[in-house]
């Protein structure tokens, strides 16, 4: 028995009735939809093999584009042992590293041929797209986001993540915590690498935005409570705007979901367990790759990123700063520190007068009055001892 699709019995049955119903070759071709020359060759095939000769030339043949069986049992062997977890496009990624190339679309067929795979089907509640920013710059989204990066490898911590709205370029650095050190070392690092950003998007969060309410005296001096990033922040004129959910904030929070995938499965492969070590392969290897193959080009191709000055130090600008008021003996304290500040050339702050304190990011501590910079050394404090009574 021939086996045969219904369009080519159709085809037979319709070339059958040529010479006996006197059909021309324009009557057919316009009854099967092709052309004159086609029913000239389907006629010919006819006559030298019968309808066997009207079926598919490829038919019961394999598909050009498919792979050999064995390279396919090599796929989903090598994907089994080492990408189990991975998704068919990042293992496909993945397998071209080693060699072993395959389109991301025919892996996840064998994959599902195998029973190994699974489509997620996700119903997500109704929500309009806010239209992104149209330069480079304009907008920064900004977020932290904790998880165990390296899978017991080490204790969880923070990876700090900015994502721009106009073009969805990002750039994240590993911390402990989601805390303003963190930000400000992260925006620091975006600034270095781009420029200074006309504003970032970010949570309502104590790392990044005062909480609290002022006190009396910052009330009376007309002062809002700011935290060290707003300091900063302030300072690079950078505005800040809150963000109320994790869904207004939705191409950083995309981001966040595609790093605990692709980056996890990434630093396992790496064999990385420490935080500078995951840094530096963020900075050198991954996100270069990252940002090729998920940022977009803006609407609009103005990089609207202000470039730092020679005068612009972004060290005294990133750092914590508080007042502290000069004792009798020339001593402020400190986080529990007592700082001797020395004579220097008869420059000093009277006792009962403030001094500024900044403290740096890498933790080292200046002192300064009048916009001058004061010399002073760590003292042991006093201890204080107990008199008997009587």
């Amino acid at each position: 028995m021939i086996e045969m699709s219904l369009k080519e019995l159709k085809r037979a049955e319709v070339l059958g009735k040529m010479e006996s119903q006197g059909l021309t070759n324009e009557q057919v071709a316009q009854i099967l939809g092709v052309s004159k020359r086609q029913v000239q060759r389907w006629k010919k095939r006819l006559r030298e093999g019968g309808i066997a000769g009207l079926r598919h030339g490829n038919r019961g043949k394999p598909s050009g584009n498919r792979k050999e069986e064995e390279f396919r049992q090599r796929v989903v062997s090598r994907y089994r042992e080492r990408y189990g977890d991975f998704g068919p496009t990042f293992a496909s990624e993945q397998l071209a590293k080693e060699g072993l190339e395959v389109d991301h679309e025919t892996l996840r067929r064998w994959l599902l041929e195998e029973g190994i795979w699974a489509r997620k089907k996700r119903r997500k509640p109704y929500r309009s797209r806010r239209k992104w920013r149209a330069c480079f710059g304009e907008l920064v989204q900004f977020d932290g986001s904790p998880h165990d990066w390296f899978e017991g490898r080490r204790s969880a911590c923070c990876l700090m993540v900015m994502v721009d709205d106009a073009t969805g370029i990002t750039y994240a650095r590993f911390s402990e915590q989601e805390t303003s050190a963190a930000a400000m070392q992260l925006l620091w690092g975006w600034v270095e690498q781009y420029g200074i950003p006309m504003s970032l998007y970010c949570d309502l969060k104590n790392a990044y935005k005062t909480l609290r309410e002022p006190t009396l005296e910052e009330q009376l001096a007309g002062k809002e409570p700011k935290t060290a990033f707003e300091r900063a922040c302030d300072k690079l004129g950078v505005q800040i705007v809150s963000a109320y959910s994790p869904q207004a904030k939705g191409r950083v929070e995309r981001r966040n979901g595609i790093l605990q995938d692709r980056l996890v499965k990434e630093l396992r492969l790496a064999g990385i367990c420490t935080i500078e070590e995951a840094n530096r392969y963020l900075w050198e290897t991954f996100l270069p790759q990252f940002n090729e193959r998920f940022a977009v080009e803006a609407e609009d191709s103005q990089d609207v990123h202000v470039r730092c000055t020679k005068e612009t130090k972004l060290k005294e600008i990133f750092c914590f700063e508080a007042n502290r008021v000069v004792q009798n003996d020339y001593t402020i304290y400190y986080e529990r520190q007592v700082l001797q500040i020395k004579n220097d050339k008869g420059f000093l702050p009277r006792p009962k007068q403030k001094v500024l304190v900044r403290k740096y990011l890498d933790e080292t501590i200046s002192l300064f009055h009048e916009n001058r910079e004061l010399k002073y050394e760590r003292v042991t404090p006093a201890r204080r001892t107990k008199q008997r009574a009587g």
